[in-house]
């Protein structure tokens, strides 16, 4: 097996969020890491302030785009020579009542939060085989595990992800690459706590077992579990990484009332 400095992670939507968290969770552990996202010069002032030139790749490209997906990966082993890791991770999000939704709107969502898991890991998995293996996460949803407003075309994005995370691990385990899906509830990200009101964080409160909402880094750690040796004989898993969200049914809120006034 590598070691960690000799290994190489190659993160989507590494600008920020999720992404940029992962990375850099890698780069702690010692990994090197191709970094790729749409938003250039967001992606581009992230890696400086990672200060780690050495060890990173800036890749700009849309992961819908085969065209640029295959040069991605081809870049990406010029410089490295391997990739050890891939998390799929990129993703958009259209938020509307499902009458209003448009084709343009599904056909989007669908490129990037489907398509661009597929053509990432058809380019990538060819070079981990011929290597002797390797590991795929696909971040997928909750809203791909259960249905809420608003989501039409993102939930049935992420939902058609779990089922190709698992797809993808029944025919690529031959190859030595397991394929695991991590399923983000409520997380607090920038996003996040500029359009969750206090009374919809409250709401989201009152169904998480836990009683929070998760962090970045928390993701970030079941990530790079599932990418490394540890986790050797785990594939084709959707991790729920909610704080028991999924876990839940109605009624989480008068439970707990009745059992602190027990």
């Amino acid at each position: 097996m590598s070691s960690h400095k000799d290994k190489v992670a190659l993160v989507t939507g590494a600008a920020r969020g999720l992404g940029l968290a992962t990375a850099t969770k890698f780069l702690d552990q010692g990994w090197r890491v191709a970094m790729l996202d749409i938003l250039g010069d967001t992606l581009r002032e992230a890696v400086t302030g990672l200060d780690q030139a050495g060890r990173v790749l800036v890749l700009e490209a849309d992961v819908s785009d085969p065209i640029k997906v295959a040069a991605a990966v081809r870049q990406t082993q010029a410089r490295f020579g391997r990739i050890d890791a891939l998390v799929n991770n990129a993703g958009i999000a259209i938020f509307k009542p499902i009458l209003e939704v448009t084709l343009e709107d599904w056909s989007r969502v669908m490129a990037v939060n489907l398509t661009g898991p597929f053509l990432m890991t058809q380019a990538v998995a060819p070079l981990m085989r011929d290597q002797g293996g390797g590991a795929i996460v696909n971040i997928t949803s909750i809203s791909g595990l259960r249905a809420s407003t608003l989501r039409v075309a993102y939930g049935t994005s992420k939902a058609g992800l779990a089922h190709l995370t698992k797809q993808q691990a029944a025919e690529l385990g031959e190859y030595g690459i397991r394929v695991n899906a991590i399923a983000p509830g409520p997380v607090d990200t920038a996003m996040a706590k500029a359009v969750h009101t206090p009374e919809i964080r409250a709401d989201y409160h009152d169904h998480i077992p836990l009683n929070r909402y998760g962090l970045e880094a928390e993701l970030a750690n079941a990530i790079c579990f599932l990418c490394g040796d540890q986790s050797g004989y785990i594939t084709g898993q959707v991790i729920a990484v909610d704080g028991g969200f999924d876990s839940t049914g109605i009624g989480l809120p008068t439970l707990r009332g009745q059992r602190k006034n027990s």
